[in-house]
């Protein structure tokens, strides 16, 4: 673990730097490539940035939402810049609402838009796992195999390490390439994104030494990736044959 950095006199959070350079990583080299899915660099930075902003305040009041007393205690730490403190999945959601309302106002195709947006969602969850690697969180299973680290008092599975390396094959999987665009229908690369991701999450959720169970043994994450997957499945093989009847 490396939670904080420091830089002289100033003590920086590893983890949220681990992030803001995935975030600048992520935007600058999907925007070399946005020209593959028919968007302009401008409008590229535009849309990630109206989501990217929205994301963030709705990740921070999901969360204060959910811990209303302890905000209510310390208002200004609604304000601290801490990535322990974000709900992911209404930030995920706040998100592409936001997007998805930038596209109708700029008239970009939404299908186009996401595709444009899934190398850099792809590198953005590279550094997310790094970021939980670095904090901690997202903690392996205790093993006995050569691979595993200590935290939190026990050998683990170095679970956040491996999400990420999946996250980056994940990544240059789906980046775009000199004429990969024409092969491709319109979402289909995103759809490739979320399918993959859900698949990676599947397998990786076995690993992991926290989260929660529902029925019949299964994780919450895990319940959520078969959704994602089984929709991913869908959404993909309607892509493929626009023509073709549900059903058929």
């Amino acid at each position: 673990m490396l939670p904080t950095v420091q830089l002289g006199p100033l003590t920086l959070q590893a983890p949220g730097l681990i992030l803001l350079l995935a975030v600048w990583i992520g935007l600058s080299r999907a925007e070399k490539v946005s020209h593959h899915a028919g968007i302009s660099a401008d409008r590229f930075y535009n849309l990630a940035l109206v989501m990217l902003t929205a994301g963030l305040i709705g990740a921070r009041l999901g969360y204060a939402a959910r811990n209303i007393d302890a905000f209510l205690a310390s208002p200004a730490s609604l304000l601290a810049l801490s990535p322990q403190m974000l709900s992911a999945t209404d930030g995920i959601i706040i998100a592409f609402a936001a997007g998805i309302g930038y596209t109708q106002k700029a008239k970009i195709p939404v299908l186009h838009a996401l595709d444009a947006l899934a190398p850099a969602l792809a590198i953005l969850m590279v550094g997310s796992h790094l970021a939980n690697f670095a904090s901690g969180a997202a903690f392996g299973a205790p093993t006995r195999l050569f691979w595993g680290i200590q935290l939190w008092g026990e050998t683990r599975h170095p679970v956040q390490l491996l999400e990420a390396l999946a996250a980056a094959l994940i990544a240059f999987g789906i980046w775009p390439r000199a004429g990969s665009a024409a092969a491709l229908p319109p979402g289909l690369r995103f759809v490739i994104f979320l399918g993959a991701t859900a698949l990676a999450r599947l397998w990786l959720e076995l690993l992991r030494g926290d989260g929660g169970l529902v029925f019949g043994g299964l994780r919450q994450a895990q319940v959520t990736a078969w959704v994602v997957l089984a929709l991913a499945a869908a959404a993909g093989a309607r892509l493929l044959n626009p023509g073709q009847k549900p059903g058929k």
